[in-house]
């Protein structure tokens, strides 16, 4: 299934698609986000940039959660990604701060949205610091050591990590966990 989900009509259709698949999701994962950092996206204005995290990142997650809410049956789990940078000591410049903001929406939207869909949907949030992605494997060699050397475990993240993490929320194991971010950053606190 695909689907633009920086605009609610692509919201909307992904959501209808996947229910009338399943017939019912017990696990929804807000993942899309914008790339502004890699790409012809890296050389864009800040403000562009901040208007497509916005509309992916931030409303994509808001949309995509509160359709996939009214459709869950109870024992639901929607999981929304963050990143660690909003939850601890964040980081200098542009992009960072861009990122951390609107990331930082996502937080604040999913804690008070567990609130709202309790008891019958959990909702947390999964925060990755540095992971092993498309960025990480196009950064310069000595930034990429710094950052594995200021972690307590002393590496980047690989994305299995996050999935070993999504799959303990999404699980019975957390049944009596919503309204939480986890940091899945090597150990990271500030």
């Amino acid at each position: 299934m695909q689907a633009d989900l920086s605009t609610a009509d692509g919201c909307t259709s992904i959501v209808r698609e996947a229910f009338a698949a399943l017939q019912n999701v017990d696990v929804w994962v807000n993942n899309a986000g914008a790339d502004v950092l890699t790409g012809e996206a890296a050389r864009w204005p800040a403000e562009r940039k901040l208007d497509a995290l916005l509309e992916l990142d931030l409303k994509g997650t808001i949309r995509c959660s509160r359709l996939v809410a009214e459709r869950m049956r109870p024992g639901g789990c929607i999981l929304n990604i963050g990143w660690d940078h909003a939850t601890i000591d964040g980081m200098a410049g542009e992009d960072p701060e861009l990122f951390a903001t609107v990331k930082a929406g996502v937080l604040g939207f999913s804690k008070s949205f567990a609130r709202s869909v309790a008891p019958d949907v959990r909702v947390n949030v999964l925060c990755p610091g540095w992971i092993e992605t498309a960025y990480g494997a196009g950064v310069d060699r000595a930034f990429y050591d710094e950052v594995a050397a200021g972690m307590p475990l002393r590496r980047w993240g690989r994305p299995e990590d996050v999935a070993g993490a999504a799959v303990w929320l999404a699980s019975p194991a957390a049944a009596f966990v919503t309204g939480q971010s986890v940091n899945v950053n090597g150990g990271t606190v500030g």
